[in-house]
Protein backbone atom coordinates (compact mmCIF):
# COMPACT_ATOMS: atom_id res chain seq x y z
CA UNK A 1 0.00 0.00 0.00
CA UNK A 2 1.27 3.13 -0.80
CA UNK A 3 1.81 5.84 1.40
CA UNK A 4 0.81 9.56 1.26
CA UNK A 5 4.14 10.71 0.02
CA UNK A 6 4.00 8.27 -2.73
CA UNK A 7 0.56 9.48 -4.31
CA UNK A 8 0.24 10.91 -7.52
CA UNK A 9 0.31 14.92 -7.37
CA UNK A 10 -2.11 17.16 -9.95
CA UNK A 11 -0.56 20.44 -11.22
CA UNK A 12 -2.36 22.11 -8.18
CA UNK A 13 -1.78 19.73 -5.61
CA UNK A 14 2.03 20.15 -6.81
CA UNK A 15 2.05 24.36 -6.51
CA UNK A 16 0.01 23.90 -3.07
CA UNK A 17 3.03 21.75 -1.83
CA UNK A 18 5.17 23.93 -3.12
CA UNK A 19 3.67 27.49 -1.98
CA UNK A 20 3.67 25.20 1.86
CA UNK A 21 7.36 24.32 1.32
CA UNK A 22 8.11 28.28 1.00
CA UNK A 23 6.24 29.42 3.76
CA UNK A 24 7.56 26.70 5.85
CA UNK A 25 10.46 27.91 5.06
CA UNK A 26 9.83 31.56 5.96
CA UNK A 27 8.52 30.34 8.95
CA UNK A 28 11.45 28.34 10.55
CA UNK A 29 14.34 30.71 9.01
CA UNK A 30 12.72 34.04 9.04
CA UNK A 31 13.41 36.38 6.52
CA UNK A 32 15.28 35.67 2.96
CA UNK A 33 15.97 36.84 -0.49
CA UNK A 34 13.99 34.79 -3.38
CA UNK A 35 17.27 33.75 -4.52
CA UNK A 36 18.11 31.85 -0.74
CA UNK A 37 14.21 30.77 -0.58
CA UNK A 38 14.81 28.64 -3.68
CA UNK A 39 18.17 27.06 -2.66
CA UNK A 40 16.44 26.23 0.57
CA UNK A 41 13.41 24.37 -0.94
CA UNK A 42 15.08 23.25 -4.32
CA UNK A 43 12.61 25.17 -6.35
CA UNK A 44 14.06 27.18 -9.53
CA UNK A 45 14.16 30.74 -8.95
CA UNK A 46 11.13 31.74 -11.65
CA UNK A 47 8.99 29.08 -10.11
CA UNK A 48 10.20 30.70 -6.27
CA UNK A 49 9.40 34.39 -7.70
CA UNK A 50 5.83 33.03 -8.74
CA UNK A 51 4.89 31.00 -5.51
CA UNK A 52 5.95 34.37 -3.66
CA UNK A 53 3.55 36.64 -5.83
CA UNK A 54 1.00 34.23 -5.01
CA UNK A 55 1.83 34.51 -1.12
CA UNK A 56 1.75 38.43 -0.85
CA UNK A 57 -1.82 38.21 -2.58
CA UNK A 58 -3.16 35.63 -0.35
CA UNK A 59 -1.40 38.15 2.16
CA UNK A 60 0.55 35.49 3.68
CA UNK A 61 3.65 37.00 3.16
CA UNK A 62 5.36 40.39 1.90
CA UNK A 63 8.68 42.26 0.97
CA UNK A 64 10.58 43.35 3.41
CA UNK A 65 14.27 45.33 3.78
CA UNK A 66 16.70 45.30 0.56
CA UNK A 67 19.85 44.43 1.31
CA UNK A 68 22.92 44.09 -0.50
CA UNK A 69 24.46 41.19 -1.95
CA UNK A 70 27.84 39.39 -1.79
CA UNK A 71 27.93 39.08 -6.25
CA UNK A 72 25.72 41.51 -8.22
CA UNK A 73 22.86 43.89 -7.29
CA UNK A 74 21.03 44.24 -3.98
CA UNK A 75 18.19 41.69 -3.16
CA UNK A 76 14.69 42.60 -1.19
CA UNK A 77 14.01 40.11 1.91
CA UNK A 78 10.89 37.90 1.54
CA UNK A 79 9.01 37.79 4.91
CA UNK A 80 5.93 36.60 6.94
CA UNK A 81 3.32 39.01 6.89
CA UNK A 82 2.11 40.35 10.36
CA UNK A 83 -1.24 40.66 11.50
CA UNK A 84 -3.60 39.53 7.66
CA UNK A 85 -3.87 35.83 8.98
CA UNK A 86 -4.27 34.87 12.69
CA UNK A 87 -5.15 31.92 14.32
CA UNK A 88 -7.26 31.39 17.62
CA UNK A 89 -6.17 29.32 20.93
CA UNK A 90 -8.53 28.84 23.53
CA UNK A 91 -8.12 27.01 26.57
CA UNK A 92 -10.60 25.29 28.89
CA UNK A 93 -8.77 24.46 32.48
CA UNK A 94 -10.09 24.02 36.15
CA UNK A 95 -10.20 27.18 37.22
CA UNK A 96 -10.24 29.65 33.94
CA UNK A 97 -11.39 29.61 30.05
CA UNK A 98 -8.73 31.53 27.91
CA UNK A 99 -8.85 32.79 24.38
CA UNK A 100 -5.44 34.58 22.35
CA UNK A 101 -4.97 35.12 18.92
CA UNK A 102 -1.78 34.90 17.23
CA UNK A 103 -0.70 35.88 13.50
CA UNK A 104 1.82 34.38 11.25
CA UNK A 105 5.09 36.16 13.13
CA UNK A 106 3.68 35.02 16.26
CA UNK A 107 2.68 38.03 17.43
CA UNK A 108 -0.33 38.16 20.27
CA UNK A 109 -3.45 40.41 18.42
CA UNK A 110 -5.86 39.29 21.36
CA UNK A 111 -5.92 37.90 24.39
CA UNK A 112 -8.38 37.44 27.55
CA UNK A 113 -8.89 34.82 30.55
CA UNK A 114 -12.06 34.70 32.46
CA UNK A 115 -11.68 32.83 36.09
CA UNK A 116 -14.39 30.65 36.56
CA UNK A 117 -15.28 27.24 38.53
CA UNK A 118 -15.44 24.43 35.58
CA UNK A 119 -16.27 21.75 37.82
CA UNK A 120 -19.50 23.69 38.59
CA UNK A 121 -20.49 24.72 35.58
CA UNK A 122 -20.82 21.87 33.55
CA UNK A 123 -19.60 20.79 30.38
CA UNK A 124 -22.49 22.44 28.21
CA UNK A 125 -22.17 25.65 30.00
CA UNK A 126 -18.44 25.79 29.95
CA UNK A 127 -18.22 24.85 26.22
CA UNK A 128 -20.75 27.48 25.36
CA UNK A 129 -19.01 30.38 27.22
CA UNK A 130 -15.92 29.33 25.41
CA UNK A 131 -17.53 29.58 22.36
CA UNK A 132 -18.54 32.97 23.41
CA UNK A 133 -14.73 33.94 23.84
CA UNK A 134 -13.88 32.89 21.04
CA UNK A 135 -17.21 34.80 18.69
CA UNK A 136 -15.68 37.89 20.55
CA UNK A 137 -12.32 36.91 19.04
CA UNK A 138 -13.47 36.06 15.65
CA UNK A 139 -15.60 39.13 15.40
CA UNK A 140 -12.20 41.22 16.47
CA UNK A 141 -10.15 40.05 14.16
CA UNK A 142 -12.64 40.39 10.86
CA UNK A 143 -13.59 43.68 11.88
CA UNK A 144 -9.98 44.53 11.31
CA UNK A 145 -9.63 42.82 7.96
CA UNK A 146 -7.64 39.63 9.46
CA UNK A 147 -8.32 36.45 7.76
CA UNK A 148 -9.07 33.54 10.57
CA UNK A 149 -7.52 30.54 9.94
CA UNK A 150 -9.06 28.15 12.65
CA UNK A 151 -9.31 27.78 16.23
CA UNK A 152 -7.78 25.31 18.34
CA UNK A 153 -8.71 24.38 22.14
CA UNK A 154 -6.24 23.22 24.97
CA UNK A 155 -8.07 20.42 27.14
CA UNK A 156 -6.08 19.02 30.40
CA UNK A 157 -7.27 15.10 29.55
CA UNK A 158 -7.26 12.40 26.63
CA UNK A 159 -8.17 13.88 23.86
CA UNK A 160 -9.37 11.92 20.55
CA UNK A 161 -7.76 14.61 18.12
CA UNK A 162 -8.79 13.43 15.41
CA UNK A 163 -12.77 13.85 16.16
CA UNK A 164 -12.24 16.78 18.35
CA UNK A 165 -13.87 14.70 21.71
CA UNK A 166 -12.25 15.45 25.01
CA UNK A 167 -12.72 11.38 26.21
CA UNK A 168 -11.43 11.70 30.12
CA UNK A 169 -10.27 15.05 31.19
CA UNK A 170 -10.65 13.72 35.09
CA UNK A 171 -10.11 17.21 36.91
CA UNK A 172 -12.84 18.49 34.57
CA UNK A 173 -15.14 15.65 35.40
CA UNK A 174 -15.92 15.44 31.95
CA UNK A 175 -16.05 12.34 29.80
CA UNK A 176 -16.75 11.43 26.08
CA UNK A 177 -17.38 15.80 25.37
CA UNK A 178 -17.55 16.83 21.75
CA UNK A 179 -16.21 19.73 21.78
CA UNK A 180 -15.15 20.76 18.40
CA UNK A 181 -18.68 19.55 17.20
CA UNK A 182 -20.61 21.86 19.88
CA UNK A 183 -18.13 24.89 18.87
CA UNK A 184 -18.46 24.58 15.25
CA UNK A 185 -22.18 24.81 15.73
CA UNK A 186 -21.64 28.05 17.83
CA UNK A 187 -19.13 29.56 15.57
CA UNK A 188 -18.67 30.93 11.78
CA UNK A 189 -15.84 28.53 11.50
CA UNK A 190 -15.65 25.57 8.61
CA UNK A 191 -15.86 22.66 10.88
CA UNK A 192 -12.48 21.54 9.93
CA UNK A 193 -11.06 24.10 10.97
CA UNK A 194 -12.03 23.80 14.62
CA UNK A 195 -9.31 21.19 16.34
CA UNK A 196 -8.98 20.20 20.04
CA UNK A 197 -5.34 18.55 21.48
CA UNK A 198 -4.15 18.10 24.72
CA UNK A 199 -3.07 21.37 27.00
CA UNK A 200 0.37 20.06 27.49
CA UNK A 201 0.72 18.83 23.97
CA UNK A 202 -0.01 22.81 22.70
CA UNK A 203 2.16 24.30 25.23
CA UNK A 204 5.04 22.36 24.45
CA UNK A 205 4.40 23.19 20.66
CA UNK A 206 4.39 26.96 22.11
CA UNK A 207 7.90 26.82 24.19
CA UNK A 208 9.36 24.96 21.26
CA UNK A 209 8.14 27.67 18.64
CA UNK A 210 8.40 30.54 20.69
CA UNK A 211 9.01 30.12 24.28
CA UNK A 212 12.41 30.01 26.32
CA UNK A 213 13.67 26.85 24.86
CA UNK A 214 12.50 27.75 21.44
CA UNK A 215 14.58 26.04 18.76
CA UNK A 216 15.23 22.84 21.24
CA UNK A 217 14.91 19.66 19.01
CA UNK A 218 14.46 17.31 22.28
CA UNK A 219 12.07 18.95 24.95
CA UNK A 220 9.88 18.03 28.24
CA UNK A 221 7.06 20.56 29.07
CA UNK A 222 5.75 20.38 32.54
CA UNK A 223 2.52 21.73 33.56
CA UNK A 224 1.78 23.52 36.48
CA UNK A 225 -1.87 23.69 37.49
CA UNK A 226 -4.59 21.31 38.99
CA UNK A 227 -3.10 18.34 36.91
CA UNK A 228 0.22 17.72 35.86
CA UNK A 229 0.68 16.42 32.26
CA UNK A 230 3.56 16.20 29.96
CA UNK A 231 4.39 17.50 26.61
CA UNK A 232 7.19 15.83 24.43
CA UNK A 233 9.26 16.95 21.58
CA UNK A 234 11.31 14.68 20.24
CA UNK A 235 13.60 15.45 17.35
CA UNK A 236 11.47 18.95 16.70
CA UNK A 237 8.44 16.43 16.75
CA UNK A 238 5.72 16.63 19.33
CA UNK A 239 5.11 12.86 20.56
CA UNK A 240 1.66 11.51 20.67
CA UNK A 241 2.28 7.57 20.85
CA UNK A 242 0.39 4.92 19.69
CA UNK A 243 -2.99 5.92 20.90
CA UNK A 244 -2.24 9.83 21.11
CA UNK A 245 -2.22 9.98 24.91
CA UNK A 246 1.66 10.45 25.97
CA UNK A 247 2.12 12.86 28.39
CA UNK A 248 -0.03 11.62 31.06
CA UNK A 249 2.65 11.83 33.18
CA UNK A 250 0.76 13.50 36.74
CA UNK A 251 -0.61 9.89 37.21
CA UNK A 252 2.79 7.87 37.62
CA UNK A 253 2.56 6.51 41.47
CA UNK A 254 5.41 8.08 43.48
CA UNK A 255 2.84 9.96 45.94
CA UNK A 256 3.98 7.75 49.07
CA UNK A 257 0.83 9.10 51.26
CA UNK A 258 -1.88 7.82 48.88
CA UNK A 259 -3.81 11.08 48.98
CA UNK A 260 -6.89 10.24 46.17
CA UNK A 261 -6.07 11.97 42.49
CA UNK A 262 -9.07 13.74 40.50
CA UNK A 263 -8.78 10.32 38.32
CA UNK A 264 -9.92 8.72 41.26
CA UNK A 265 -6.82 6.48 42.14
CA UNK A 266 -4.00 7.13 44.81
CA UNK A 267 -0.56 8.28 45.17
CA UNK A 268 -0.86 9.89 41.69
CA UNK A 269 2.24 12.70 40.92
CA UNK A 270 -0.02 15.39 40.83
CA UNK A 271 -1.36 15.15 44.15
CA UNK A 272 2.01 15.93 45.74
CA UNK A 273 2.85 18.28 43.09
CA UNK A 274 -0.45 19.73 41.06
CA UNK A 275 -1.78 23.00 41.92
CA UNK A 276 -4.71 21.76 44.34
CA UNK A 277 -1.84 20.26 46.51
CA UNK A 278 -0.05 23.93 46.28
CA UNK A 279 -2.77 25.56 48.08
CA UNK A 280 -3.44 23.43 50.28
CA UNK A 281 -0.29 23.40 51.92
CA UNK A 282 0.13 27.11 51.78
CA UNK A 283 -3.01 27.72 53.15
CA UNK A 284 -6.17 26.81 55.27
CA UNK A 285 -9.77 27.18 53.61
CA UNK A 286 -11.14 30.40 53.57
CA UNK A 287 -7.28 32.16 52.75
CA UNK A 288 -7.88 34.38 50.16
CA UNK A 289 -5.22 32.03 48.02
CA UNK A 290 -8.08 29.61 47.95
CA UNK A 291 -10.90 31.65 46.49
CA UNK A 292 -11.21 30.38 42.76
CA UNK A 293 -13.34 32.86 41.87
CA UNK A 294 -9.92 35.37 42.21
CA UNK A 295 -7.83 34.95 38.94
CA UNK A 296 -5.16 32.44 39.36
CA UNK A 297 -1.95 34.52 38.64
CA UNK A 298 -3.29 36.68 41.22
CA UNK A 299 -3.57 34.43 43.77
CA UNK A 300 0.15 33.00 43.09
CA UNK A 301 1.23 36.63 43.48
CA UNK A 302 -0.46 36.73 47.12
CA UNK A 303 1.77 33.14 47.54
CA UNK A 304 5.17 34.48 45.69
CA UNK A 305 4.72 37.56 48.14
CA UNK A 306 4.57 35.34 51.68
CA UNK A 307 7.45 33.49 50.67
CA UNK A 308 9.39 36.76 49.62
CA UNK A 309 8.87 37.83 53.02
CA UNK A 310 10.00 34.40 54.32
CA UNK A 311 6.64 32.87 55.37
CA UNK A 312 7.61 29.67 57.28
CA UNK A 313 4.74 27.84 56.03
CA UNK A 314 5.14 28.97 52.50
CA UNK A 315 8.43 28.42 52.24
CA UNK A 316 8.27 24.37 53.45
CA UNK A 317 5.88 24.01 51.31
CA UNK A 318 7.49 25.35 48.11
CA UNK A 319 10.85 23.89 49.54
CA UNK A 320 8.59 20.05 49.62
CA UNK A 321 6.81 20.74 46.47
CA UNK A 322 10.35 21.42 44.52
CA UNK A 323 11.86 18.18 45.54
CA UNK A 324 8.96 15.96 44.46
CA UNK A 325 8.72 17.75 41.55
CA UNK A 326 12.43 17.14 40.99
CA UNK A 327 12.04 13.21 41.80
CA UNK A 328 9.19 12.51 39.29
CA UNK A 329 11.37 14.73 36.34
CA UNK A 330 14.51 12.90 37.17
CA UNK A 331 12.32 9.82 36.14
CA UNK A 332 11.17 11.47 32.80
CA UNK A 333 14.66 12.76 32.34
CA UNK A 334 16.11 9.06 32.46
CA UNK A 335 13.52 7.73 30.17
CA UNK A 336 13.44 10.47 27.35
CA UNK A 337 16.99 12.01 27.87
CA UNK A 338 15.67 15.99 26.53
CA UNK A 339 18.32 18.68 26.36
CA UNK A 340 15.21 20.78 28.16
CA UNK A 341 12.91 20.56 30.68
CA UNK A 342 10.52 23.61 31.12
CA UNK A 343 8.80 24.11 34.06
CA UNK A 344 5.29 25.87 32.84
CA UNK A 345 2.02 27.23 34.62
CA UNK A 346 2.42 27.62 38.69
CA UNK A 347 6.17 25.68 38.77
CA UNK A 348 7.18 28.89 36.73
CA UNK A 349 5.66 31.19 38.56
CA UNK A 350 6.99 30.45 41.59
CA UNK A 351 10.00 28.79 40.45
CA UNK A 352 11.84 31.15 42.45
CA UNK A 353 11.24 28.53 45.43
CA UNK A 354 10.73 25.57 43.05
CA UNK A 355 13.58 25.15 41.27
CA UNK A 356 16.70 24.73 43.29
CA UNK A 357 15.12 21.60 45.21
CA UNK A 358 14.34 20.39 41.87
CA UNK A 359 17.25 21.19 40.34
CA UNK A 360 18.91 19.15 43.20
CA UNK A 361 17.08 15.99 42.74
CA UNK A 362 17.82 15.71 39.39
CA UNK A 363 21.52 16.10 40.03
CA UNK A 364 21.50 13.15 42.33
CA UNK A 365 18.86 10.93 40.09
CA UNK A 366 19.88 11.53 36.66
CA UNK A 367 21.94 9.31 35.14
CA UNK A 368 23.37 11.63 31.78
CA UNK A 369 24.61 14.08 34.24
CA UNK A 370 24.75 17.73 32.90
CA UNK A 371 22.87 16.13 29.43
CA UNK A 372 19.52 18.34 30.54
CA UNK A 373 18.84 22.13 31.55
CA UNK A 374 15.84 22.88 33.77
CA UNK A 375 14.39 26.28 32.73
CA UNK A 376 11.34 28.01 33.50
CA UNK A 377 8.69 29.11 30.75
CA UNK A 378 8.57 32.51 30.17
CA UNK A 379 5.08 32.12 28.91
CA UNK A 380 3.10 31.19 31.98
CA UNK A 381 -0.61 30.19 31.84
CA UNK A 382 -0.68 31.50 28.15
CA UNK A 383 1.33 28.79 26.50
CA UNK A 384 -1.34 26.26 26.42
CA UNK A 385 -3.65 28.76 24.49
CA UNK A 386 -0.55 30.39 22.66
CA UNK A 387 0.16 26.67 21.73
CA UNK A 388 -3.44 26.81 20.09
CA UNK A 389 -3.39 29.41 17.80
CA UNK A 390 0.19 28.32 16.46
CA UNK A 391 -1.64 25.05 16.04
CA UNK A 392 -4.13 26.66 14.26
CA UNK A 393 -2.18 28.33 11.84
CA UNK A 394 -0.46 25.08 11.10
CA UNK A 395 -3.64 24.91 8.54
CA UNK A 396 -1.95 27.70 6.69
CA UNK A 397 1.10 26.24 6.63
CA UNK A 398 0.34 22.96 5.53
CA UNK A 399 -2.02 24.46 2.31
CA UNK A 400 -1.29 28.24 1.97
CA UNK A 401 -4.42 28.16 -1.28
CA UNK A 402 -6.64 28.07 1.82
CA UNK A 403 -6.39 31.74 2.59
CA UNK A 404 -8.37 33.87 0.90
CA UNK A 405 -6.92 36.50 -2.03
CA UNK A 406 -9.28 39.93 -1.50
CA UNK A 407 -7.70 42.60 -0.60
CA UNK A 408 -8.94 43.77 3.26
CA UNK A 409 -7.96 46.85 5.16
CA UNK A 410 -5.34 44.92 7.94
CA UNK A 411 -5.15 47.88 10.30
CA UNK A 412 -5.39 46.12 14.05
CA UNK A 413 -6.90 48.41 16.67
CA UNK A 414 -4.78 48.67 19.98
CA UNK A 415 -6.12 45.73 21.81
CA UNK A 416 -4.11 46.29 25.16
CA UNK A 417 -1.39 43.22 26.71
CA UNK A 418 -2.33 39.79 27.72
CA UNK A 419 -5.31 39.99 29.99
Amino acid sequence: MRGQADRPVDQTGLRRLNLSRVLRSLRSDGPQSRALLARRTGLNKATTSSLVAELEQRRLAQLGAIVAGAVGRPSQLVELRPRAVCGVGLEINVNYAAVAVLDLTDQVLFSKRVPLDVVELGQVAVIDLLAELAADAIAVMREAGNWVAGATVAVPGLVDVENGVVQHAPNLRWREASVAERLASRLDLAPEAISVDNDANLSALAEHAVGVAAGVSDLLYLTGEVGVGGGVIADGRLVRGATGFTGEVGHMPLNPAPAECGCGRRGCWETQVGLAALLRAVADPGDEVRDSTHDLELRLRVIAARAAKGDARTRTALAEIGSALGVGASILVNVLNPTAVVLGGYFALLGEWLAEPARRELAERVMATGSCRLVLSDLGFTAAVRGGAHAALDRVFADPSIAPTEIVPTEVPHLGGIA
